[in-house]
């Protein structure tokens, strides 16, 4: 059956403190199809589903939407209660009543036809928090569906689902777009856009640069183009020593329960190594061994030749700085001074300078390493008031105070400008020119290639490929992100 436009959305502008998030972007949905929305992190997917959604309002453009129809969004966070019962959430607000008093009857009766169309055979008493995480997520599609909608936006709905989980909500939106309702679906993973879309649009830098394209039309490296563009390739030849001496990171046959799977690699002094992959590849948890803050299933892992260090303490006290890439929550005391979190770890984790030092040390080795950082701001500023950019520089400083020789980077540059970010990359040079060795990852394929040596690629917990020399750039790196060698969406540690 075919089915008419549910929504039509043109020349759509969209800026934040005058940076263009929407371009003059559009998208048109029809009933009947599961159309997929594209793009690099910062294209402009999220601001044009929150106007679609009605969430925000466009500065510019104008979304019509089909006579009565409804919208629902199922976003990648689920907004759901873990401690409450299925049927609870079902019904947060309007739940059917009797006599004043919940009526519990006419809840079930209204969600079993549609928990049992999604193929969810529970009981709608069952507390959430007690069902995997697939069952969770079909739940809140679930609860969408209850509101009749015409129109299902589903944002990054399989982020964190296993192989079998995908396979069920394959088997979902046949059923939704059978019933002719119009299914818009934000996807990093490609493969998903082969697999269960009818159309495709890619956003790039806040404008459309793929509209509406039938899914038999393109192929994965055709949308990996649209996505980066006609931006030259810069391959970067390193000129870098790497010290000949045994590496101080080496992984060897790593698993982690639902995150990595038998993940071996090696970082030597001197060298920067990155690691990417698209949301929940696993990358981050390698990350996260490096710096003592995942247990092991099986493996070995040797970190400045002291083994496993079984706490962020220990891999402190091992030689390992890590930077978060949420400074805020992780990597500052916002309503201290520059100088008590610059010295905060060498003196807190480290003991350096003894248990009383004297602030006049302190402070003068803040000085050092701000001005090393061009840091704009004196010692004894609070680090709250202090831009962005300047933030990130005291949560490096306070790591370089340690004189790390492993650096472990999450995201460094992320929420800075471009002069800070360039900043960044300096120093990020310096360490490893200095002997660290440098771990780093980045949901920014360019930054990679600028900083990198060679960049280990993750697909569902395993690494599946190597790009180094010639071969670094950021078409390569997203390609190779999209591949599943095969496996599938493996679940990782299965």
């Amino acid at each position: 059956m075919t089915y008419g436009d549910v929504l039509v959305a043109q020349k759509l502008v969209k800026s934040y403190g005058g940076v263009r998030a929407l371009d003059g972007a559009g998208i048109r949905l029809r009933g009947g199809e599961v159309h997929a929305l594209v793009g690099e992190n910062g294209a402009g997917k999220s601001t044009l589903v929150r106007i679609l959604s009605r969430v925000l309002a466009p500065d510019e453009g104008a979304v019509r939407l089909a006579s009565g129809t409804r919208i629902a969004v199922v976003s990648q966070e689920l907004s759901l209660f873990p401690d409450l019962t299925v049927r609870e959430n079902l019904f947060p607000r309007h739940a059917p009543r009797r006599f004043g008093l919940l009526d519990r009857g006419a809840m079930d009766r209204a969600a079993l036809p549609v928990l049992t169309e999604l193929g969810l055979d529970l009981d709608p008493a069952t507390l959430l928090g007690e069902l995997p995480l697939a069952d969770q997520q079909l739940t809140e599609i679930a609860r969408a569906l209850l509101r009749r909608p015409g129109l299902l936006i589903l944002d990054e709905p399989t982020s964190a689902l296993p192989a079998a989980a995908v396979d069920r909500l394959e088997q979902v939106l046949r059923t939704l777009t059978g019933r002719g309702i119009a299914v818009l679906y934000v996807t990093h993973f490609l493969e998903e856009v082969m697999r269960f879309a009818q159309r495709v649009t890619v956003l790039r830098d806040g404008r459309v640069a793929l509209a509406g394209e039938d899914r038999d039309e393109v192929d994965v490296p055709e949308l990996v183009t649209a996505m980066l563009g006609g931006r030259p390739e810069k391959p970067v030849r390193r000129t870098r020593a790497v010290v000949d001496l045994p590496p101080p990171v080496v992984l060897s046959g790593v698993s982690v329960p639902g995150q990595l799977t038998d993940v071996t690699f090696t970082v030597r002094a001197g060298e920067v190594v990155g690691v990417a992959g698209l949301q929940g590849a696993g990358h981050l948890s390698a990350l996260e061994v490096v710096c003592g803050r995942t247990a092991l299933s099986a493996g070995r892992v040797d970190i400045g030749g002291r083994g496993l260090p079984h706490s962020l303490r220990a891999a402190v006290r091992a030689g390992v700085a890590f930077v978060p890439s949420d400074r805020k929550r992780y990597g500052l005391m916002v309503d201290r001074t520059v100088w008590e979190n610059t010295t905060a770890v060498s003196w807190l984790a480290l003991g350096r300078g003894g248990i009383a030092p004297a602030r006049a040390g302190l402070v003068r080795r803040t000085v050092e390493l701000t001005e090393r950082l061009r840091l704009r701001g004196g010692p004894y500023d609070v680090v709250g008031r202090l831009s962005g950019g300047n933030q990130q520089k005291v949560v490096f400083a306070k790591w370089l105070a340690t004189d790390p020789s492993i650096v472990v980077l999450d995201d460094p540059t992320r929420g800075v400008d471009v002069g800070v970010r360039a900043e960044m990359h300096r120093i990020v040079g310096e360490l490893a020119a200095g002997g660290a060795a440098v771990l780093i990852a980045s949901t920014d394929l360019a930054e990679l290639t600028e900083v990198c040596d060679r960049v280990l690629v993750f697909v569902r917990g395993r690494i599946t490929g190597e790009v180094s020399g010639a071969r670094l750039t950021e078409r390569a790196l997203a390609v190779e992100m999209q591949q599943t060698n095969g496996a599938g969406r493996a679940e990782a540690g299965s």
